[in-house]
């Protein structure tokens, strides 16, 4: 890692465990939109990565199982409230 990159951590937390991540600062700042924190960074970025993982799941994996279906159904769902568009609005990727 280099010494001239500053960096920031966060802490994710659930009811059982905890991790931590660092990330370069600027990284943050440069996907920020106007006026967000650093928190609302990460969680949009976290929430768009979890919705594409369920998105390949469910229409780009191996097999169909239901559980899977519902798990995407819901992902999209908050994503759809966080965001206020579709996953397919968002990216541009629909079925």
């Amino acid at each position: 890692m280099s010494d001239d990159v500053e960096t920031i951590t966060f802490a994710i937390e659930s009811d059982d465990d905890e991790d931590e991540v660092e990330l370069p600062a600027d990284l943050i700042d440069m996907l920020a939109e106007q006026g967000q924190s650093p928190a609302e960074v990460v969680a949009d970025i976290t929430l768009l990565s979890f919705a594409s993982r369920a998105h390949h799941l469910a229409h780009h994996g191996e097999g169909d199982a239901p559980e899977i279906d519902d798990v995407e159904s819901e992902t999209m769902a908050l994503f759809e409230e966080r965001f206020g568009v579709t996953f397919g609005e968002a990216t541009g990727h629909q079925h």
